[in-house]
């Protein structure tokens, strides 16, 4: 799925607008007395109008052969309409899909194999969240893009107050949170059903929320280290009032942040912006670390949220749909997108270029450890039914793990392997 709304939560609105600029050469499609012409679609939020013209416009000085027209879609039904372009034989030549969603498009035939250009792109410097979920099968098809994943907001003046500081470990963070949880503010903010969150925690025991065994796959949350993973979830919830039976969007977490009597709650950067127009009293008072891993020397494991570019294979112009992704995924505009958006670069070797701002070094940082949800194209049935959900809040108030666990990897199951 796409992290779309927790991403890009506190930027503007952007007006739908189509860019053209010049650039790459294919000689496929190019007329004899003009350049080569690529369609892209990028999506809503991803980018702001400021940055696409200074990036079409130095794309077009460098690369005077193709033009690109760039073309912002919607999120709301972009599945269906990737999966028919995909299947035409007049797609776009580029297009940005969600990170977690490359398997199934790739699944469909539809997409052009990259695998060959890894090197070029400087792959083995890949975040994870995002390289992992573009391979498909051995193959390597979405390109990363960009990136954002959770990262603890907290109050500086109620750690203050409590004698506490950023923990770096999850037996600092317990020993912290159980200390902020007095004097009528709560400790954390941790809704029950947040999966996102319970993911981390699993994949730091070393589990994950499904397993591929075989040809096919199987519910991962049965075994030891996602029940260890539960445990971790349910001593942090416990340390504040975050309601058991829902997300954090049932009440939006921002706004009951806002409230005042709240010292953390786990979210991406933006949403302290959010958290500063709802109460500007706020505004100052708010820090970021990255979410706690088991030993000092390693951040927890996050989910990676963000999006991929994939070239469809019915492309016109394929040398200079690469081309266009190689000058939009290197080193220079990504350090300029991860600033001009708040982002993670699609590179590690990237994450210094913003650590000028805090929220962003301390999301960069936790990408390190970046993860994402099992590669199947049949991911997004799970989440459509969310068994995980289920699984939570019947753990956290009072029922048994194992019974619990065991019922929802069977959906998992299904779901996961239904042709």
């Amino acid at each position: 799925m796409k992290f779309r709304p927790l991403a890009v939560a506190a930027v503007a609105a952007l007006s739908l607008t189509t860019v053209a600029a010049c650039g790459g050469s294919d000689s496929d499609n190019a007329a004899a007395d003009g350049p080569t012409t690529i369609d892209v679609w990028l999506m809503k939020g991803s980018v702001s109008d400021d940055f696409l013209k200074r990036f079409t416009d130095d794309f077009a000085a460098k690369h005077p052969d193709v033009k690109a027209n760039v073309q912002i879609q919607e999120w709301n039904g972009i599945g269906p309409k990737i999966i028919g372009a995909l299947a035409s034989k007049d797609a776009p030549d580029v297009i940005e899909v969600g990170n977690t969603q490359v398997a199934q498009y790739s699944a469909s035939g539809g997409v052009k194999d990259l695998t060959d250009k890894k090197s070029d792109l400087k792959g083995d410097d890949w975040i994870e969240g995002l390289a992992g979920p573009g391979l498909y099968e051995g193959k390597q098809y979405g390109i990363p893009y960009y990136a954002a994943n959770r990262v603890v907001v907290y109050r500086k003046d109620l750690f203050q107050a409590a004698g506490v500081t950023p923990p770096k470990t999850r037996d600092e963070w317990i020993t912290a949170t159980t200390k902020l949880n007095s004097g009528g503010n709560q400790g954390i903010y941790l809704p029950g059903q947040n999966f996102y969150v319970l993911s981390g925690f699993i994949w730091d025991e070393g589990g994950d929320l499904a397993v591929k065994d075989g040809d096919a796959w199987k519910g991962g949350l049965s075994t030891p280290e996602a029940q260890r993973g539960m445990d971790f979830y349910k001593q942090i919830q416990a340390l504040g009032k975050g309601p058991k039976d829902s997300d954090e969007a049932k009440p939006t977490q921002t706004d009951v942040f806002a409230q005042g009597k709240i010292a953390q709650m786990i979210a991406v950067p933006g949403a302290a912006e959010l958290i500063a127009q709802a109460n500007p009293a706020l505004k100052d008072k708010l820090g970021f670390f990255p979410i706690p891993g088991k030993t000092a020397d390693k951040p927890g494991a996050v989910f990676t949220g963000g999006s991929d570019l994939i070239i469809p294979e019915a492309s016109d112009g394929p040398d200079a749909a690469y081309t266009f992704i190689k000058e939009l995924a290197g080193e220079q505009w990504q350090t300029d997108l991860a600033k001009s958006m708040k982002y993670v670069p699609n590179r590690t070797s990237l994450a210094a270029s913003v650590g000028g701002d805090e929220g962003v070094a301390a999301m960069a940082a936790g990408a390190a450890n970046g993860k994402a949800t099992p590669n199947s194209p049949n991911w997004a049935a799970v989440e459509a039914k969310n068994p995980i959900k289920e699984y939570q809040t019947k753990v956290l108030t009072g029922g048994d793990p194992a019974a619990a666990a065991k019922a929802a990897d069977e959906i998992i199951t299904q779901a996961l392997n239904t042709k």
